[in-house]
């Protein structure tokens, strides 16, 4: 089912839903049902799966150091299928531009469709660890709205170099990402709104915010791009605080801002335990507040541990 079909079907409740990462490569997936398997009490619709960029690293060669491309976490699609069969949830593959050329793209969305997904994430990615800035992959997208419109096409029967008559075309549900505080590359927020805007006019069906911790920032975004004309569904993407570097970790990745109630009460955390309970009472808060609110997706971002989404989860849902 569709995550559009998801929320109509809720008729406004909202929703549970969590994003996790592949195993790196070499791991047990059962590390990651472990971790999945205490969030299935609250019944998510769905579950997306993030795709790591390729990196580079330098293997010694008789004293050369010989450089090569590697993906630390492969397997998305796999894991997607995984999941999709062993809890009867429908997954979410994210798409990426950076690291994929076109022609892979499409080979990725066809097992896709192959496998019943219904839904995919696209979004440009971010730059290569020894990049400042993000370089197009050879023979690859450039922006998200470029990858949208790719899978636009592909469910209209329209591949790269063909146009396929057939009653069996793909018809994905595609969600794009949004950002509370704007891009970190985007000259203003509503330069930002925008580019959004573009990528829903060309086929997004539904958006998932970057992480935030002032609910008033994402309201006021929200109001922002529907005041752009942007109609679709809004999703609040969630991340409790874990690790006392997380105060300078999160702004300096992902350019946002951090309340100052937030940071005063980690600082004064002895320990990353206490750091951890200040994370998930905060995230408790905002939680509330956005579903009273009546968001139609609460989507936490587990970066592959559960044990505070499942804390949050109690005490909202």
């Amino acid at each position: 089912m569709k995550v559009t079909e998801h929320i109509e079907k809720a008729k406004g409740e909202t929703l549970f839903s969590f994003e996790i990462i592949p195993p790196i490569k070499g791991r047990s997936i059962q590390e990651l049902y472990d971790n999945i398997d205490p969030l299935m009490e609250f019944n998510p619709p769905f579950v997306d799966v993030t795709t790591s960029r390729e990196e580079y690293v330098y293997i010694d060669r008789d004293g050369l150091l010989d450089k090569k491309l590697t993906r630390m976490r492969p397997g998305t699609v796999g894991i997607c299928a995984s999941i999709k069969h062993k809890y009867e949830v429908d997954t979410i593959p994210h798409v990426l531009c950076g690291g994929f050329t076109k022609e892979e793209t499409e080979y990725l969305l066809v097992d896709c469709h192959y496998l019943g997904i219904d839904n995919v994430m696209a979004l440009r990615g971010d730059a290569m660890k020894d990049e400042k800035y993000f370089e197009p992959t050879p023979g690859g997208h450039t922006y998200a709205s470029d990858l949208v419109t790719q899978i636009r096409n592909l469910n209209t029967g329209q591949y790269l170099h063909e146009v396929i008559e057939t009653d069996n075309c793909s018809d994905f549900c595609i969600g794009v990402a949004g950002y509370p505080e704007k891009h970190m590359e985007a000259p203003s927020m509503q330069t930002d709104l925008k580019w959004l805007k573009k990528k829903v006019d060309l086929g997004a069906h539904y958006i998932v915010s970057q992480m935030f911790f002032d609910n008033q920032k994402f309201f006021d975004f929200v109001k922002a791009a529907r005041e752009m004309g942007i109609d679709v569904p809004i999703i609040p993407g969630i991340k409790p605080i874990a690790v006392k570097r997380h105060l300078h970790l999160l702004p300096q990745v992902f350019r946002i801002d951090l309340p100052q109630d937030l940071i005063d009460a980690v600082e004064k955390c002895r320990d990353n335990k206490a750091v951890r309970q200040v994370g998930i009472e905060w995230a408790i808060a905002q939680s509330k507040e956005l579903k009273e609110a009546g968001v139609p997706v609460l989507h936490y971002y587990s970066m592959g541990k559960s044990d505070n989404i499942r804390e949050i989860a109690r005490a909202v849902f």
